[in-house]
């Protein structure tokens, strides 16, 4: 099992990797010249960059509100004790997985910051390379092949807050990888509520972004995890 020491520095929570990371606040800071930050074009909220971390090519995100409270609070969080603000949620969430042999990016550390009555957060990931999200290839991308990690992140105890097809990845070896595990939770078990939860979000996502086809693939999605549950 990978540590995940935990380590304050000037009073700013870094949950990291330590032998990948040396923490310091410089990483989370996208006008850090050393990160050689550049903007990620799709999903992000605009908030999110592909940078060098400490010799490896990693993503970084800050964490944005979404919806009409973003209109008032865009990335102030109430404080609810480290263990459950956003970055460290899904740093824990996402070391499981990866633990647990789901292929999901390596979290590399997680920052909070307190504010007056909150805190605001950042994550840093190994970036997947020459990966893209789903969405547009998926003529070519086997339904059972998605299916199967849908249902390893399944069985690993994890239901995922927003299953679409820019939170499915396919490298250039064809490997499918689940990101973005805001707001992920763990289960001893994932029912069956939770997994049907999951599959219709991706279903609405399909939809909107390939129509016809999309919603034909997602059949073929549909039967192969369910013939997979049956196994």
């Amino acid at each position: 099992m990978i540590q995940t020491p935990i380590r304050t520095v000037d009073a700013d929570g870094i949950r990291y990797n330590p032998d990948l990371i040396a923490p310091r606040l410089a990483l989370f800071d996208p006008a850090t010249p050393e990160l050689n930050a550049q903007p990620v074009t799709q999903g992000g909220r605009n908030a999110a960059w592909f940078i060098q971390c400490d010799g490896q090519s990693a993503v970084l995100r800050h964490y944005r509100r979404g919806g009409l409270i973003a209109k008032l609070v865009k990335k102030t969080y109430w404080w609810l004790g480290a263990e459950r603000t956003r970055s460290w949620a899904e740093y824990a969430v996402m070391l499981h997985l990866y633990n647990n042999r789901v292929p999901v990016p390596l979290p590399l550390a997680a920052l909070w910051q307190r504010r007056i009555l909150g805190y605001q957060a950042a994550i840093i990931t190994q970036r997947i390379e020459k990966a893209q999200p789903i969405a547009q290839y998926i003529e070519k991308i086997p339904p059972e092949s998605v299916a199967i990690v849908v249902k390893q992140m399944h069985d690993a105890g994890v239901w995922h807050a927003d299953l679409n097809v820019f939170n499915l990845l396919i490298d250039v070896q064809q490997q499918i990888y689940v990101i973005d595990f805001d707001r992920a939770r763990r289960f001893d078990v994932v029912d069956s509520k939770h997994r049907q939860n999951n599959l219709l979000r991706l279903r609405r996502s399909l939809i909107k972004v390939r129509g016809e086809i999309g919603q034909q693939w997602y059949e073929q999605f549909r039967r192969a995890y369910l013939q997979l549950a049956k196994a």
